[in-house]
């Protein structure tokens, strides 16, 4: 299984959530990820799910499913690391996206190990938002990685 699919998965639905405010249900059912059937030559083929496919989806819904259920929390922890200059109103949404995932895992996901949720977060990061927005990515996490590991 591929977390970073996983994530990815988990990433997009957030930003879906967040601008549509699709709901949970409809987020993890995973229809806006990919058609079950497809038509080809005039006849119905289904599309099979492969096993790691499932797995990431099990991921990715643990991730949707925690972050949207500790929202609030969440925000006030990324709100409270963010640089005298921020606001969560200057996020783009890609990047609140990434970061309400990352923060979930760090926070909530046992054995989740933040260098690697924060080194995941950084590369997704670097594949689907603007070329700078990586580095004020790392940044916050790095922040609420290291507080977190205090508190530990």
């Amino acid at each position: 299984m591929s977390r970073r699919n996983g994530r990815v998965i988990a990433f997009q639905a957030l930003y879906s959530w967040d601008v549509s405010k699709s709901s949970l249900d409809d987020l993890l059912t995973f229809s806006w990820l990919q058609k079950d059937s497809e038509i080809e030559n005039g006849e119905e083929q289904t599309t099979v799910i492969s096993a790691n496919a499932k797995e990431e989806r099990t991921f990715a819904s643990l991730i949707i499913a925690g972050t949207i259920s500790n929202i609030d929390e969440i925000d006030k922890l990324i709100e409270n690391h963010l640089s005298s200059s921020w606001s969560m109103d200057r996020i783009s949404r890609v990047a609140l996206a990434i970061l309400r995932t990352s923060v979930y895992e760090i926070l909530f996901q046992n054995g989740a190990e933040p260098k690697i949720v924060i080194d995941e977060a950084v590369n997704i990061a670097k594949d689907f938002d603007t070329d700078d927005s990586y580095k004020f990515i790392n940044a916050v996490l790095d922040k609420i990685g290291k507080n977190e590991a205090k508190r530990a």
